[in-house]
Parts: structure tokens; sequence; C-alpha cells
């Protein structure tokens, strides 16, 4: 009583914020309801309202300690000349202090706050703690080669440049996006909250294969419904995913062409429809293949008797039709030229692209026999087509019973709700289940500044807004899927409270009760407890990305998570407003030692 009156002219003042746990009944399903959703004769339990204002209950799980670090880490990830400075104040504090005690301070500051631990042993009672206030994990070994920009531009360089284009041969087609440029060879530019791997060799992927099979062990060990990430960047040479992404595109870009000859333009992908026999046709007089060629392409074995062709259909041409060192050719609308979809692999790189696929299929064993979730991370555009070519094949073998592999969709993407309505119908057609992770995405800058430079058309939306717009939309589509589909599932990565009052109005209104498992939330490791832990103690499924490995070898992601928090508490300095207050909560009411319960 005595020292509050002497701290109040210090503390800011806020609005009264409410503490009342309020209840809502959730509907109950009528009649026509499907089977897992509930009747009229279930009645569910009632979803708890959450209140992401409601400070006692977003930090039950902190210690005080634990609060005012995560203060003063905010605080300084908002001073913007401490962040200009940050490398050179670690490079400092590490020579006056020496590495031990430089390592006790980073674990009392920025590293306790975004990392759990140095290993998969100390990590685990931050996740089982965790855990016991309902929030799960996403494992992610945060360990990054310390590269400068020079030693990254030559990895890259020399690991997306295949044989024939060092020779000169295969350059004069390429499509300029899916080329290497010496200018972007350093892909942690304009990067701020996603890992970056390069290409050394094919025992360096083994590594990276054995450190993820690691995460799975640890996972499963804290649980039997945990996440681990992955980026199909750490697992092969990234070659093949430039040259396989431009395959796809130009295969794509080619129906879309055809479609506007037969008047179609600017239709939403799946409700393009090509006639097949003016696609016949048109192929036939550009001299791709002869026409009885091209009769065997378009069956009703292959393609149904609707005597249209969709893009999931054309797609699965690449399958059936094509190896991937065949010379399968397309025009160029530009020079009216054909071109030949991918250049001639040396029998090294077809041996690289080989143990790429034999990487990803050990990891989805290993999680298919732990009980652990695959969630495959995107990453830049002129490798995205490939990632989730990949990602599809995985989920078509391991997501047959229930989601084990999650595609991961960027929604700053202008092609963003084409790519998800794709990946929803084609699981509805083969009859796997759909898992999927959406977030806004991580490469905005590099990618703008990439498509300028280049001279390509920028495929980022054109504003936050859109952005927005495009993640509901793409959220909407998915919960609609998952209405009708109880073994769906999607993962709504974000730190936008607005979103995440969407998707549970949604929920609401779609009768998709959290108990079902079917809507998961996620948020990063010290950021945004202000939601996480409102909706794990509300009964939802919600998971903190968590990252670790020693100190020194995280030190770039920390750097990231200091200006990602920058990036995103300017103006609203909403979560350390709502730490002050639950601090001032407690030396009010006496309970600045009270212990997690």
């Amino acid at each position: 009583r005595r020292v509050l009156p002497v701290l109040r002219p210090y503390i800011p003042r806020f609005a009264p914020l409410s503490t009342a746990p309020a209840v809502r009944e959730q509907p109950t399903a009528g009649p026509g309801a499907l089977p897992g959703r509930g009747s009229a004769k279930a009645v569910r339990a009632p979803v708890p309202a959450v209140d992401f204002g409601n400070t006692q209950e977003a930090y039950r799980s902190r210690r005080t300690w634990e609060l005012a670090r995560s203060l003063l880490v905010l605080r300084l990830c908002a001073w913007p000349a401490l962040l200009a400075r940050h490398e050179q104040l670690l490079y400092v504090a590490r020579k006056l202090l020496g590495q031990r005690l430089f390592n006790k301070l980073m674990k009392m500051t920025f590293y306790g706050h975004f990392v759990a631990g140095e290993d998969q042993e100390s990590i685990q009672p931050l996740l089982r703690h965790n855990r016991a206030f309902g929030v799960g994990a996403i494992l992610d070994y945060g360990v990054e080669e310390d590269l400068s920009p020079e030693e990254a531009e030559h990895k890259e360089m020399e690991s997306c440049t295949s044989a024939a284009e060092r020779d000169g041969s295969g350059t004069n087609k390429r499509d300029k996006q899916y080329q290497a440029h010496r200018a972007f060879g350093d892909r942690r530019s304009g990067v701020i909250s996603a890992r970056t791997y390069f290409y050394a060799n094919e025992a360096k992927c083994d590594s990276h294969m054995e450190t993820f099979l690691r995460c799975i062990e640890a996972s499963g060990r804290v649980s039997d419904d945990g996440f681990i990430a992955i980026k199909l960047t750490a697992l092969g040479r990234p070659q093949f995913l430039l040259q396989f992404s431009e395959v796809l595109t130009k295969w794509r870009r080619f129906f879309h062409q055809m479609a506007a000859e037969q008047g179609q333009a600017g239709l939403a992908a799946m409700d393009t429809k090509l006639e097949v026999a003016a696609l016949q046709e048109s192929v036939a007089k550009m001299g791709i293949a002869s026409k009885a060629e091209i009769e065997d392409w378009f069956t009703a074995e292959t393609l149904g008797v609707s005597g249209t062709v969709d893009l999931l259909d054309w797609g699965s041409l690449i399958d059936s039709r094509t190896k991937l060192s065949k010379h399968l050719v397309v025009p160029n609308a530009q020079t009216g030229q054909l071109e030949p979809l991918l250049s001639r692999f040396t029998e090294e790189e077809e041996l690289q692209m080989t143990r790429m696929l034999q990487r990803m299929d050990v990891l989805a064993k290993k999680a298919t026999e732990v009980g652990v979730r695959l969630m495959v991370d995107a990453e830049q555009t002129y490798f995205q087509p490939a990632i989730s070519r990949l990602t599809l094949e995985m989920q078509r073998k391991f997501n047959v019973e229930k989601p084990l592999i999650f595609n991961t969709y960027q929604c700053y993407l202008k092609d963003a709700y084409d790519n998800v309505t794709l990946g929803v119908e084609l699981a509805r057609r083969e009859c796997w289940c759909f898992g999927a992770k959406l977030v806004r995405g991580a490469y905005l800058a590099q990618e703008r500044a990439r498509a300028a430079e280049i001279g390509y058309e920028d495929p980022i939306n054109p504003t936050y807004e859109a952005t927005n717009a495009m993640y509901h939309r793409c959220l909407d589509y998915v919960l609609e899927e998952l209405k009708h589909n109880t073994k769906a599932k999607v993962m709504v990565a974000s730190h936008n409270e607005d979103t995440v009052r969407f998707t549970l109005r949604r929920m609401e209104e779609l009768c998709l009760h959290p108990a079902d498992h079917q809507v998961y939330f996620g948020q990063l490791l010290g950021m945004c407890d202000q939601i996480s832990f409102p909706l794990g103690q509300a009964g939802y499924p919600v998971y903190k990305y968590v990252p670790y490995g020693p100190v020194m070898e995280v030190l770039p992601y920390l750097s990231r998570r200091a200006l990602e928090n920058s990036s995103l508490m300017k103006g609203a300095r909403r979560e350390r407003q709502l730490l002050w207050l639950e601090l001032l909560r407690r030396l009010r009411t006496g309970n600045l030692f009270r212990r997690p319960a």
C-alpha cells in the first residue's frame, strides 16, 4: 500500500478490462447434421468465451519475474536505436563478459524469452509446463549457419545453378523468375521471421534430417498430438526445387493460355474448365504432340466423363505423361515458339533429387510411427510451387486415415485462394485428409524487391488490408470444408486478434466445436501469450512455435525475432500494456510471489 502511490505516476493508465469468464452455449446441430458434428440428441459442453484482455487468465502460467523479463525484452525490441546496432552490441558484450557470462545474460533476457532451451532434454520442462495450461508445441530446431552475405551468396549460386547452366547450354529458355540471381543470393536479406538453409553437400542434408528425426522423438515424448516444422530446402539441393517450380508454373500458365482462347480468362482456378475437343485441336495445331497421342492424354479413365478439363486434371498430366528429365514442351506466349519445360539433369543431379524425396519419406514414416504431425514450412515463391507439389505427394501417401502432413499456404500471395481451393478439391477427389497451415507470409520485402529488380510481376497482394482479406477468404473456405469433412484440419497461424476472433465467430456459426480438434491456433513462443493461453484454457487446440538450440547458434534467429517484434509492436503496444496491467494487479493484490497453478 505504501509502494503503490509512489509508483502510480510512473505506471501508464489503461482502460479497465473485463475479467469475468463468460460462457456461451455451442449451437446444437440440426437433424441433418453429419456424424462427428453432434446431433439433436447429443448436447456439447458449453464453450467458454475467450477474453484476450483478461490478464489474470492470459498470464496464469507465468511467474512475476517472467512477466518483468517479457516487459523488458518487448520494450527493448521497440527501441529503434538499439535494434539498429544490436549485432555490434552483442559482439561487444561477448568480448567484455566472456562466453560463459554472455550466455547467462542471454538466457536471462532474449534467449530465455524466445527460445525453449539448448537441446531436446532441456526443453522438456517448458513443454510440459505449457501443456499443463492447454498449450502444445510445434518444435523447430532454430540453429543457423553463421555465414557472411558473401558466403551465403556463393553457396546459393552454386546450389541453384545446374551443370547445363554452368556450361552455357541451359540458360536461354529459362524463365528469369526461376533462375538464381546473385543480387538475391543471400536469402536471409529482408526476411525477419523464417530460418534459412543454404545447401553445402549431401552429408549436411543428412545431418538436417537427423536433427528433424530427433525433433520428432522429442515431441513424441511430451504428447501424442504434437507438431514439428520442417523446410524442404534443408533436405536437398535447391536447384531441383527451382527447376521443378518452373515446370509447374509454365504448365499452369499454359492451361490459362488455353482458357483465354476459350473465353474463360480471369475465372477462379476451380471455375475454369476447358472443353476437351477444343483443347485437343489447339494442342495438335501447336505441334506439341500428334493427335493420336493427345487423345491418349484425355480419356474417361484419367479425366472422367465430363468432357471438360480443369486445372487439377491438367496438373495430373505432369504425373502421367512425363518424367522430370523428359523434354515436355509448351508454347511461349511472348515468342510463339515451343520451349522445353525442363532441362536435362545430370546423373548426379538426378541422384540428389532422389535423395531429397527419400529424406522426406524417412521423416514422414518416423512421424507416423511416433504420432507427430509434420508441418512443411512455405518458402520463397520461386521454390514454393515445387514445395507445395511435393508436400501434396506426401499427403497422398500419409494422410489416408488422418492428417499427418500439413501444407502451408501463404495468404500474402495473389494466388493464395486458388492454391487453397485446389488443395481442398484434390483431397476430396482422391479421398485423403486435408491438412493446412494458413500464414500471412515471411518474405514480403524480399519478394517485392526481387520482382522489381529482375522484372516480373509482383506476386504479393498490394496492401496489408488486401492480405488480411485474402487470409479471411481462404480461412472461411477451409472452415466451410471442415463443416462437411470431419477429418480435415487447419492451423490458424496468426498473431492478429481480429483474425482469431473472426475464426472463433465462424467456428460458432458453423458449429465447429473445439473438442473436435479440427481448428488449431498457432503463435510464436514469447509472443501473444494473451491469445495463446486464454484459447488453451478455454479448450481450443493451441500451439506455440518452439525454437531451441545452443545460445551462439540461435543468435541469427534471435536477431530476426527482435526485428519482427519491432515491426509488430510499433503503434499498438498492446502486449506491453497487458503485461503492465498484470504486474500492477499482482502488486495491488499481494500476489507478486504467486506460483503458476
